[in-house]
């Protein structure tokens, strides 16, 4: 037995509660790992220090945080990840939806500049899975109100296509490599 009082204690309310979620679907029996957990734990650190410079004396954003506009790469991430979470939401399942967050972060994480017009709409889709931490971050961006009465963000199509695709060679059946090629070239080209 595993007393989620303990759990608490050591990793938070947030990580159990998104542990619980990551563990597949609400379906499944799963089996229980306190590794599972710390795994979490560890991705909401990310999180924390995607947004926030652990090292400054006083919490504040991090310095990667800047306003500026977010290239067509980071909006497609995002608008990806609005997508795929509100999917996931509304068939409660919330592992992918998970993931898909994990992987945002993963992307926007290592980003030099990290604009608020990113951060902001991921701390929304964070926020029914972390809602402590999610407070706490929206907090630092100096929103009014909670973030649970914030409106949902919404994703556009558009941002979505990418302008390149991806086609691969093949010579006598092997594969040889691929190449960028913009997404309207016509035929002949």
């Amino acid at each position: 037995v595993i007393n989620p009082d303990d759990i608490v204690d050591q990793y938070g309310a947030d990580s159990l509660r998104l542990y619980e979620m990551f563990m597949g679907p609400l379906e499944a029996t799963k089996p229980w790992s306190m590794s599972g957990v710390e795994g979490i734990s560890r991705f909401l650190g990310r999180v924390w220090r995607m947004i926030v410079d652990e090292r400054a004396d006083e919490v504040q954003l991090n310095e990667a945080v800047r306003v500026t506009e977010p290239d067509a790469e980071q909006l497609r991430v995002l608008h990806r990840t609005i997508k795929v979470v509100t999917e996931d939401i509304e068939s409660l399942s919330f592992n992918t939806a998970i993931s898909r967050m994990m992987e945002f972060t993963n992307a926007v994480g290592q980003a030099e500049t990290r604009p608020p017009a990113l951060l902001e709409p991921f701390i929304l889709l964070l926020s029914p899975f972390a809602p402590h931490l999610a407070e706490e971050l929206w907090s630092r961006f100096g929103q009014e109100g909670l973030v649970a009465d914030a409106e949902w963000p919404a994703w556009d199509p558009t941002a979505l296509e990418t302008q390149t695709v991806t086609i691969a060679v093949q010579v006598q059946g092997k594969l040889r490599g691929d190449i960028q090629a913009p997404r309207d070239m016509d035929k002949e080209a």
